[in-house]
C-alpha cells in the first residue's frame, strides 16, 4: 500500500481545527528547506533492515537520520504552531464590553494589553525555537512594541532590517513606517528606495513606490509624487489576466489615481478604468 505523501504547511496558511482556526505563518525558504529534510529522510525509508544486515554501521547512520528527520518535523510544527497562537494573539479583539457567551477567542479591554500579551507569547517562542522561526517571532515583537514602546522597538527594527531574507524586508518596511510617522521623511524614502532596489522582494513593488509617493507629497516634492502615482495608476488601468481581459485597478492603483486627481488633474484624465463584467452591467459580480 502506498504512503500518503505528507503535506508541508504552506505560507501563512492557517492549519484548520475541527474548533477553530490556528493562524500559522511559513515563509518559502522554511518550505524548501522542510521539503530538502523530508525528502532525504524519505531516501532512507524502509532501508534499516537491509542495512543493518550488510553494514552495521550504516544502519545505525540511517536510523540516526531517521530520528532527526521526525524530530526537525515536529520541531517545526511545534514552532509553527506556537508562533501561530502568537499571531492570534496580536490579531484580538480589544474591547472595554464583555464578549458574547458564543464567543470562544481571546479578547482584551486595551491595545496595550493585548500587546504585552502578544510580546511575551513571541518572546518564549523566540526563546524556545530556532531559525527561521526566531527570528519571525523577533519581527512580531518589534512590531507589537511599536505601539506601546516605540523607543525600544525602532532598534530592535533597525537591527532585523540589517538581516536578509522575508524579515529583513518586512522589518525595513515596517521601520520605514515608522520613521514616516516621526516625520523623519529622508529616512523613510532613503528605506523604501533601498526596498525597491530588491530584485525579489516580499511587498509588492506597487505599494512599496505607493508609500514613496507619498513621502515625496509630504516633501513637497509634488512633480515626483505625481510620476509615480501616475505610474501605479496607469499600470493598474493596463493590466489583463492571462486571457488577456481587462482586470479591476487594484484597490492601490485606484488610491494612487485619487492621490494623481489632486496633484494633476489632467494627468489623472489620462487614466481610463477597465470596462469590466461588473463594471458593464452594473451589478457587483457581474450576475
Amino acid at each position: 500500500m502506498a504512503r500518503k505523501k505528507r503535506q508541508i504547511p504552506e505560507q501563512f496558511r492557517a492549519p484548520v481545527q475541527p474548533d477553530k482556526p490556528k493562524v500559522v505563518y511559513q515563509d518559502n525558504i522554511q518550505t524548501n528547506v522542510n521539503r530538502k529534510v523530508e525528502d532525504f529522510g524519505r531516501r532512507f525509508e524502509g532501508r534499516g533492515k537491509n542495512l543493518l544486515y550488510g553494514l552495521a554501521a550504516l544502519a545505525v547512520l540511517a536510523t540516526l537520520i531517521g530520528i532527526f528527520y521526525i524530530w526537525n518535523r515536529r520541531s517545526d510544527a511545534a514552532a509553527l504552531t506556537a508562533l501561530g497562537k502568537a499571531i492570534e494573539t496580536s490579531q484580538a479583539q480589544v474591547s472595554s464590553s464583555p464578549p458574547p457567551p458564543t464567543f470562544t477567542g481571546k479578547t482584551f479591554k486595551t491595545e496595550r494589553e493585548r500587546s504585552d500579551a502578544a510580546i511575551a507569547e513571541f518572546q518564549a517562542v523566540a526563546d524556545k525555537y530556532g531559525s527561521p522561526v526566531r527570528e519571525k517571532a523577533r519581527y512580531f515583537i518589534a512590531v507589537n512594541r511599536l505601539r506601546i514602546d516605540r523607543a525600544a522597538a525602532i532598534p530592535e527594527l533597525e537591527e532585523l532590517s540589517k538581516t536578509n531574507g522575508e524579515v529583513g524586508t518586512l522589518s525595513k518596511f515596517a521601520l520605514a513606517q515608522a520613521k514616516t510617522d516621526d516625520g523623519k521623511l529622508d529616512e523613510a524614502a532613503g528605506l523604501y528606495q533601498q526596498l525597491l532596489s530588491l530584485e525579489n522582494p516580499i511587498l509588492a513593488k506597487e505599494t512599496i513606490n505607493f508609500e514613496l509617493a507619498n513621502i515625496y507629497d509630504k516633501q513637497g516634492k509634488k512633480a515626483e509624487a505625481a510620476d509615480i502615482f501616475f505610474n501605479i495608476a496607469k499600470t493598474g488601468s493596463e493590466a489583463k489576466d492571462l486571457e488577456g481581459k481587462p482586470i479591476p485597478m487594484s484597490q492601490t492603483a485606484r488610491e494612487a489615481k485619487e492621490k494623481l486627481e489632486k496633484l494633476d488633474p489632467d494627468r489623472a484624465r489620462e487614466i481610463i478604468e477597465p470596462e469590466t463584467p461588473s463594471a458593464a452591467d452594473g451589478s457587483p459580480f457581474g450576475m
